[in-house]
């Protein structure tokens, strides 16, 4: 009973972690009304999805202890986001429906990191966080390639109003130093390390609910 009470757990865990992911990465690569707050919103975004996805790949990875599972986690969070993202366009949104699988190579360096520190937890937390953090920003950038011209888009659907904090004011060019990426990997290096010390965590406590 207990070996199928902790396994339901672990399930239960994945599918929360994975629709979380889901619901952080669905606006990825989407700047249609945010024309002039592209970069804010894209380094905002790489951020999320830098966090989500170590979280979960982390617990995954940690839970069964197999190099290779990080990224296995990576390829379902696709399907998710693709179901999601065809809900959205259904009801009409103008949403792109490309997304391309970008989490796949950072959690391939989480497996990486893993294998080559002997399945050493407290490695995994300090250079596969780095690691994530710094790579997935940058292939973030594949999304942004992909979506649809937003000023094209933008003009196609427009929006009567939009909430005030979210009002173009000016153009912030050089707000971020031109730099998104920079941005985000910097902040993704130090916060994806704490989410992934979150990720062992949680798999310690998975462990001690079901004792």
């Amino acid at each position: 009973l207990m070996v199928w009470l902790r396994r339901c757990t672990h399930y239960l865990f994945i599918v929360v972690v994975a629709v979380n992911s889901t619901l952080l990465t669905i606006n990825a690569g989407d700047y249609i009304f945010y024309t002039d707050w592209a970069w804010t919103s894209y380094t905002v975004f790489s951020i999320s999805q830098t966090l989500m996805l170590i979280v979960g790949a982390t617990y995954y990875l940690t839970f069964t202890g197999v190099p290779g599972t990080a990224t296995y986690y990576a390829l379902i969070m696709p399907p998710y986001t693709w179901v999601a993202k065809a809900a959205w366009f259904s009801l009409g949104y103008p949403y792109d429906f490309i997304v391309t699988p970008i989490w796949l190579p950072s959690a391939m360096l989480l497996d990486l990191v893993y294998w080559a520190t002997k399945k050493n937890k407290h490695s995994l937390i300090l250079f596969g966080g780095v690691l994530v953090g710094m790579s997935l920003p940058l292939f973030n950038m594949v999304n942004l390639i992909t979506v649809a011209d937003p000023l094209e888009t933008a003009f196609k659907y427009p929006r009567p109003t939009l909430p005030p904090y979210m009002t173009p004011i000016e153009p912030q060019v050089g707000k971020f130093y031109n730099s998104p990426v920079a941005l985000g990997a910097g902040a993704g290096a130090v916060l994806a390390c704490t989410f992934a010390a979150l990720g062992c965590k949680l798999n310690t406590w998975t462990y001690r609910w079901m004792a």
